[in-house]
């Protein structure tokens, strides 16, 4: 009887400890303010991990992050923009109101303005990108800037850093920005030569155990930026791995990246600085700041540079793009590797569709993950069903993450058309704006259809593949 009683007191004692458990990780998830799915779906999560959910959560659930901007920064950057400015001013009366409400948005979410450039350049591929960067990187006389999520000591990441290495002994400021987790393979003895060269190495949230207990291991920097001088910058796709090298790998990753001269490099510069400063604690000072940010000529074409992530709610890239979207009146063509979109972005696509606006969706037939791949098909019905039309690219890994809207706004950068992106990453894209940088995305985007199958309105799949996608859309908020 006594043992009875025990083993009953024992079942009330935890019934009631995991209620309060449940209740008061409810209540943590509660406080974060996230989207009621997202909401709803790590409680249900975390009510199946008694007492290490707390754990489980705070390493890897979407917590808000706070940093400070480098104020000081930004006023320097917007003084030394203003004749550049006032140059895109007296072309105004030129601009179409959609397009200066469209800037005014990109502007008040990214607080970064309309900026422009003398040239501006899309590289396709790894050979192209990563000859780009050499020729950059050679011809560097004050400062070379990378950051990158990933960076890996093969052939490609062996080659950039001995150039590094080079430039250091030269007198030049070489800055290395790496993601922890994506570049968990850069050893000390890989960095070591650049280290003692001269070059100042940062990793970007390093949570490895000893270093740092923090709640981020979730935010990872996804950027990749190049900045040579202040004066030739790049953003796109690539990161620095023989896996988006065609020279090395055949079936390397496809993907784009964007080289840019003149004024906009500026806000470049200034992501890369405030995520250095971020990382290592190194603050620029005012004397460095005039060579970091040298006077550049206003240029033809024009752009601006968006940047979103976890320190930031407005979400400026996503809802830059959402509001492109529905502003499109002839086309709407989207390429990107992943593909979960948010409901307003799939109510953006399915409503430009609806109307009659050509819209177009290249994803690869199969990512490098199986989940998202399979919650990615899981929105091929309704899209199909609105009149989107859907290809999936069948070569090789698809990588690259561009929007391309009538013949008016091109989006080149990091982010990929998902929650991660859209919320948790550290992310960077060019805006750039007109009809020349739309000319040749869509070329480059016509010339992946042909390596892409299109998906028939009428697709059959096996009962158990399509509950495998409707299962992993269930966690589409997490991925």
């Amino acid at each position: 009887m006594a043992q009875a009683d025990l083993h009953h007191h024992l079942i009330n004692a935890w019934s009631v400890g995991w209620a309060l458990y449940i209740a008061s990780v409810t209540v943590w998830i509660v406080l974060q303010r996230r989207p009621p799915l997202s909401t709803v779906l790590w409680i249900l999560v975390l009510a199946q991990l008694p007492y290490i959910g707390y754990a489980v959560y705070y390493f890897f659930g979407p917590q808000r992050l706070k940093r400070r901007r480098l104020k000081r920064l930004r006023s320097r950057l917007l003084i030394a923009s203003q004749t550049e400015r006032a140059l895109l001013r007296e072309h105004d009366h030129d601009t179409p109101p959609p397009v200066a409400r469209m800037a005014a948005l990109a502007r008040t979410t990214s607080d970064i303005p309309l900026s422009s450039a003398t040239d501006v350049r899309l590289l396709v591929g790894g050979e192209q990108t990563y000859d780009a960067f050499m020729e950059a990187i050679a011809g560097a006389r004050h400062h070379v800037h990378l950051e990158f999520y990933i960076f890996k000591p093969d052939r490609i990441g062996t080659a950039i850093r001995d150039l590094l290495i080079e430039k250091a002994r030269q007198g030049i400021t070489v800055r290395l920005l790496v993601d922890a987790l994506g570049s968990d393979r850069l050893g000390r003895r890989f960095l070591a030569p650049l280290r003692e060269a001269g070059a100042q190495v940062g990793f970007f949230h390093n949570v490895r155990i000893g270093r740092r207990w923090r709640p981020v291991t979730n935010y990872r920097n996804h950027r990749k930026i190049l900045i040579c001088d202040g004066r030739i910058g790049f953003t796109g796709g690539l990161n620095v791995t023989d896996d988006e090298d065609e020279r090395v790998r055949p079936d390397a990753y496809h993907d784009v990246h964007l080289r840019v001269e003149g004024g906009a490099v500026r806000w470049l510069q200034m992501v890369f600085l405030e995520d250095w400063a971020y990382t290592t604690g190194q603050r620029t000072d005012d004397c460095e700041l005039d060579t970091l940010l040298p006077e550049v000529p206003g240029g033809p074409h024009q752009l601006q540079i968006l940047v979103s992530g976890p320190d930031d709610p407005r979400q400026s890239i996503h809802r830059t793009q959402v509001a492109a979207i529905h502003a499109a009146t002839e086309r709407v063509w989207l390429t990107t590797a992943y593909f979960v979109p948010s409901e307003a972005a799939l109510m953006s696509l399915t409503s430009a569709a609806l109307k009659g606006v050509d819209v177009r969706l290249l994803v690869p037939r199969r990512s490098d993950s199986l989940v998202v791949t399979a919650a990615s098909r899981s929105y091929f019905d309704e899209l199909l069903e609105a009149g989107v039309k859907i290809w999936e690219y069948r070569d090789r890994m698809l990588h690259s993450k561009t929007l391309l809207v009538d013949d008016t706004y091109s989006f080149i950068g990091t982010a990929n058309f998902d929650n991660r992106s859209f919320d948790l990453n550290f992310e960077v894209a060019a805006l750039v704006y007109g009809e020349d940088m739309a000319r040749h995305l869509g070329r480059q985007f016509e010339l992946d259809l042909r390596h892409a199958a299109r998906v028939p309105k009428d697709r059959q799949s096996p009962f158990v593949r399509r509950l495998f996608d409707a299962s992993a859309r269930l966690f589409s908020p997490m991925l």
